[in-house]
């Protein structure tokens, strides 16, 4: 336990932000498994690195919120992370791109083929 708070990793944070990451797994019913994985780690750590600057943000010293903290940190991922960010930094760190529209080129009727008889 001692080795894990060593290099920064709080368990009871951690399994908060696991349930949390995976409660909006199950919501989103993703179905690439690569993004679920990714999602679920992601969540975790946001909770176990996050929860300790918003506790230190908002002077929660209440103990039995730290965990509730870290499990919507978990459920929030990385949406949570950029919330925190902008609280933090007062401006976007991630600018989100605008999908880009194709632009269709008008259609050229083709004269019909006639086949010989």
């Amino acid at each position: 336990m001692e080795q894990l708070k060593s290099i920064g990793i709080d368990v009871g944070f951690l399994i908060s932000g696991l349930f949390g990451a995976i409660l909006l797994m199950s919501k989103n019913a993703a179905e690439d498994l690569k993004t679920t994985i990714l999602s679920i780690v992601g969540g975790a750590a946001s909770a176990n690195y996050m929860t300790p600057i918003l506790l230190d943000l908002f002077n929660l010293n209440t103990p039995n919120a730290n965990y509730g903290i870290a499990f919507l940190l978990g459920f929030l991922g990385l949406k949570g992370v950029e919330m925190v960010t902008e609280k933090l930094f007062g401006k976007k760190m991630v600018e989100e791109s605008k999908p880009k529209r194709k632009v269709r080129k008008p259609s050229q009727k083709k004269a019909p083929v006639r086949r010989k008889k």
